[in-house]
């Protein structure tokens, strides 16, 4: 069973990672991964083994929380969490900024009153700095709670950190208070109750402003979920009444008037409109549909008025399983975010350790405990791997939301990863390269088995009603269209990658390509010449078998996408490789793949074999995208490093696929590369910064460059940094929001 938690109280890497450790050791859970960018956990478990309520207790123990509010990908709860802050910064402003004034006024020049005046009036200078922390600590109560409690079960964390610095600030200034109270005037200079404020002021403004971007970053669900309207129209018993969205049934009848959207998704059963379509797939140009047609809910009625079947409702619908697949690929984790997540989870004991170490050395080397507690409490708080393990989340759920909106479904993080390291794209032909509904061209005849063409398409229509192929398709669309009579098909079998056999008229019918007539050792003979004709004119050859005897060849073209061919050449200009994987004739194919201008064609292969031909190029050592229709080629789809399906979403594309197309046009395939190339250069950036940020500033608060006659690291610069290093990743993955893919 696989489910999505909302997590509260994370607030770093190390936290995210402490989650995922604890829960992917506990028995029945296959895998749990935390993102925390979206504060979710996606996780895959076994109900009979371990229950809902067990693994929310282990979250619990932690020190975590599970938010169960119905809202929660609306962002009502991240407004109200971010508005806390705000509120909680405010009031430890308004503390922080009277007792930076007391106790640093004369550092800048001001003249403190003589009543708080640290000469003057030592004891109350002290008592006014203890009475004006106590709000600005209070305030800072989440961070003491979750911190301390991390430490208890030995999964240290950034409020872990924040909680040790703070703490031991303000219990060395109550120290140095008693001593002021009892006479020892001078104390009163060793006091870090602004320290202890002031870091805990900025880290919640840091909090604050991450949180106000990060929310950004989320944006492409919110604006999915607010497509669906919130009532429906439906006719029961002749009558037109209005009911919520959640009361529709499948098999009810639904009106939409014009300018109205369809609740659900369904087949129009009276009326035609224009709809538009461009919030689901992204294309801009409305589409016509009529009887028979089916229509996406969420989409609009452009004009006239419309009834449709409802057919799927509820999480089955097509806007419903984007939304599930942009947030699970949102909740997924590359392979570089992995390693992150490892790192800061070492991370912050590692730091712990540092600065006791730290401390120590400098009470050796110069005996100021001062000196080495402002240095253990700098470590302490610069060191946060916040901006760590927001590097790569806020990329990825910049960029998947980005790909939503330009009709681009891309099912996990570890697709943008490994998008930017393809460097051979395989198509499948038939519906992805040409449009995938061909027409009959030509018709020969074997005189000495047919009298004319109707009698041979009599057959032919007869035996490719069962059919599901498109090739098969067009033979009895023709028929139709010709008002060409069936005959009773008395039996019929489908032969994979060659066509189909039949019976009919107690006569054995073999109706498919060339590979059939080889492997029934059927002669072509004279018909040999009009073959290869047809196929070297990028048409497809039927053969058409009565008795093991050739009747006739049915010319079948399928015609060129439009934009395939521009496709084919950026994604060459690009440095890909590109071939054509099918089972068509390879005359047919070469033709194809002359006119689109394809590097290499591999024809004639069996369905079953095309995730064997993906295999070979893998061996080979080359980086394998498979594009294909999602239904047969979904095991080549499957066994490529990625794989694309060209189709509107269809169950199995959905299963078979990492990427889905859902405009059917080939152009959106060098724009999902496009984005995976600016999305891992933008992680690279992020990461970069958040390392470099730690490798200066540790060394910086060690005091290794005041050793060397540098300056040391003030604890109040080192809260700002380390707030700001957070919000400066998540700004730069934002930045991937205004990159044009096009």
């Amino acid at each position: 069973m696989k489910k999505i938690l909302k997590i509260t109280g994370m607030t770093c890497a190390a936290c995210s990672a402490s989650i995922e450790k604890v829960l992917n050791k506990k028995n029945g859970v296959k895998s749990a991964i935390v993102n925390l960018s979206s504060e979710k956990l996606s996780i895959d478990f076994d109900e009979n083994t371990i229950s809902i309520d067990q693994i929310e207790g282990f979250i619990t123990k932690l020190g975590y929380g599970v938010d169960k509010s119905e809202n929660k990908i609306e962002g009502g709860d991240e407004k109200d969490f971010s508005r806390k802050l705000l509120i909680r910064f405010v009031v430890s402003c308004i503390f922080t900024i009277p007792l930076l004034y007391i106790s640093m006024g004369h550092m800048f020049h001001y003249e403190v009153v003589d009543f708080l005046n640290q000469e003057k009036n030592p004891i109350n200078f002290t008592i006014a700095q203890m009475i004006l922390v106590i709000p600005v600590l209070i305030m800072g109560t989440p961070f003491f709670k979750k911190g301390i409690k991390s430490l208890i079960n030995f999964n240290p964390n950034m409020d872990s950190l924040i909680s040790i610095g703070t703490i031991s600030s303000i219990v060395y200034s109550l120290y140095e208070t008693i001593r002021v109270l009892m006479g020892d005037f001078s104390s009163s200079m060793n006091l870090y109750y602004e320290s202890a404020a002031t870091i805990l002021t900025l880290i919640t403004l840091g909090k604050y402003f991450e949180g106000i971007t990060r929310g950004k970053t989320s944006k492409a669900i919110k604006k999915l979920i607010g497509l669906s309207p919130k009532t429906a129209l439906i006719e029961r018993d002749g009558v037109e009444i209005e009911v919520k969205i959640e009361e529709v049934k499948v098999e009810d009848i639904l009106i939409v008037k014009s300018g109205e959207k369809f609740p659900v998704d369904g087949e129009i059963i009276y009326g035609s409109c224009l709809v538009d379509e461009s919030m689901i797939t992204g294309e801009s140009i409305p589409i016509s549909k009529k009887n028979g047609d089916k229509v996406i809910g969420a989409s609009i009625n452009k004009n006239g008025f419309i009834k449709y079947k409802a057919e799927k409702i509820g999480e089955d619908t097509m806007l419903s399983q984007i939304i599930k697949l942009v947030e699970e690929a949102q909740n997924s984790k590359a392979k570089i975010a992995k390693l992150a997540d490892k790192v800061s989870y070492f991370f912050v004991p590692t730091i712990i350790l540092i600065g006791i170490i730290s401390f120590i050395f400098w009470m050796i080397y110069n005996g100021d405990f001062e000196f080495s507690f402002k240095i253990f409490v700098s470590i302490l708080v610069i060191a946060c791997p916040c901006a760590l393990g927001l590097a790569t989340p806020t990329s990825i759920m910049v960029s998947t939301g980005l790909g939503a909106e330009n009709g681009i479904l891309i099912k996990s993080g570890e697709s943008l990863e490994t998008g930017y390291k393809i460097n051979v794209v395989v198509l499948d032909k038939t519906g992805t390269i040409t449009e995938g509904k061909p027409k009959v061209t030509d018709i020969f005849i074997n005189p000495q088995v047919f009298e004319d063409e109707n009698e041979l398409l009599k057959y032919a229509v007869t035996i490719e009603k069962g059919s599901e192929h498109p090739l098969g398709e067009a033979i009895f669309e023709y028929g139709k269209e010709n008002n060409i009579k069936e005959y009773d098909l008395e039996e019929f079998k489908v032969l994979e990658g060659m066509g189909v056999e039949g019976v009919i008229n107690s006569r054995k019918i073999f109706l498919g390509n060339k590979k059939l007539l080889d492997d029934n050792n059927i002669i072509i003979g004279e018909f040999k010449n009009l073959s290869d004709l047809l196929a070297d004119s990028g048409k497809t050859p039927m053969y058409v078998v009565i008795d093991n005897k050739l009747g006739g060849i049915i010319g079948v073209a399928d015609t060129v996408k439009e934009n395939s061919k521009i496709t084919i050449e950026k994604l060459k200009s690009i440095g890909i490789k590109v071939m054509m994987l099918t089972g068509d004739n390879e005359k047919t194919a070469l033709s194809i793949g002359k006119m689109v201008d394809i590097d290499e064609v591999i024809a004639e292969v069996l369905p079953k074999d095309k995730s064997l031909q993906i295999q070979k190029l893998k061996d080979e050592g080359y980086n394998v995208c498979m594009v294909g229709d999602g239904i047969n080629d979904a095991p080549a789809l499957m066994n490529a490093h990625i794989g694309i399906s060209i189709g509107s979403g269809t169950d199995i594309a959905i299963e078979s696929a990492s990427i889905i197309l859902m405009k059917n046009d080939l152009l959106d395939i060098p724009k999902f590369f496009k984005l995976s190339r600016n999305t891992m250069r933008n992680i690279k950036q992020n990461l970069f910064w958040a390392f470099f940020y730690n490798i200066i500033g540790i060394p910086y608060a060690m005091g290794v460059f005041y050793l060397f006659g540098g300056s040391l690291l003030n604890p109040m610069i080192a809260a700002l940094a380390m707030s700001f290093s957070s919000v400066s990743v998540v700004l730069n993955a934002i930045r991937l929001k205004f990159i044009k893919i096009t």
